[in-house]
């Protein structure tokens, strides 16, 4: 029985994709619903129309929508079906995920934001610090567990600043990786070793001492405090 269902959906989805290009969609209406929406806290999907047809961009690639009316389309890669809506409240434009049986309340999914909205990885690939981190300290407070704040993936970026020489980038990816997971036994440690490859011995002291702290088996740190404890106290007075 499942299996005639499938076979039965297919076969509407062929029917549709051949139709699909028969639609024609109002100046109005593609005025109205392309741009971007926030598909997740980190990720946006793109609506755009292309000589009047339908697409998206969603995770790095172009995508034909199967369209169904005007308003509705069934994307084969999300395996839904979607439609535009305009919240009745504060008036902003969604887009719905359409229920299987095609039964139940309009939900707003996914926001259209403001062509100009960047995601906190988008801040943070552009080097906007100060947004990266507000905005990641944003999904923080609503999913302290959330994949986008994963604090080895931010520090993977920090590392490729630092084997390029670039240490004022990699000091800011990793203030702002401790400033997120000030908890953590590697941030300070990442941090205080992109101080050290620029040279402030000062500052990468007071973070190797952090990274100390929260763990006193990190050998690395404890030689660092030494030797620097033992060359300020060497150190002729004035």
């Amino acid at each position: 029985m499942k299996f005639n269902y499938v076979i039965g959906f297919i076969g509407f989805i062929l029917l549709q994709w051949s139709c699909s290009n028969s639609i024609s969609y109002s100046e109005e209406f593609m005025n109205k619903t392309a741009g971007k929406y926030l598909y997740n806290a980190d990720n946006l999907m793109h609506v755009y129309y292309k000589d009047g047809v339908l697409f998206l961009r969603w995770k790095g690639g172009e995508i034909k929508p199967v369209a169904l009316s005007e308003n509705e389309f069934f994307v084969p890669d999300m395996y839904q079906k979607l439609q535009f809506v305009t919240h009745p409240e504060t008036g902003k434009q969604y887009i719905s995920i359409l229920p299987e049986s095609g039964e139940g309340k309009i939900t707003y999914d996914y926001l259209k934001v403001p062509d100009d909205f960047k995601t906190p990885s988008m801040h943070l690939r552009a080097r906007n610090y100060e947004e990266a981190l507000e905005g990641y300290l944003a999904i923080k407070e609503k999913d302290s567990l959330s994949p986008f704040i994963n604090q080895w993936e931010i520090n993977k970026l920090g590392y490729e600043y630092l084997r390029s020489q670039n240490y004022d980038d990699a000091i800011s990816v990793f203030e702002l990786n401790a400033a997120l997971h000030p908890e953590s036994l590697n941030v300070f440690d990442s941090l205080a070793e992109a101080y050290l490859k620029k040279g402030d011995s000062l500052n990468a002291y007071k973070n190797f001492k952090k990274a100390y702290a929260s763990n006193n088996r990190n050998k690395k740190a404890l030689r660092y405090l030494e030797v620097y404890e033992s060359q300020q106290k060497e150190r002729p007075l004035d």
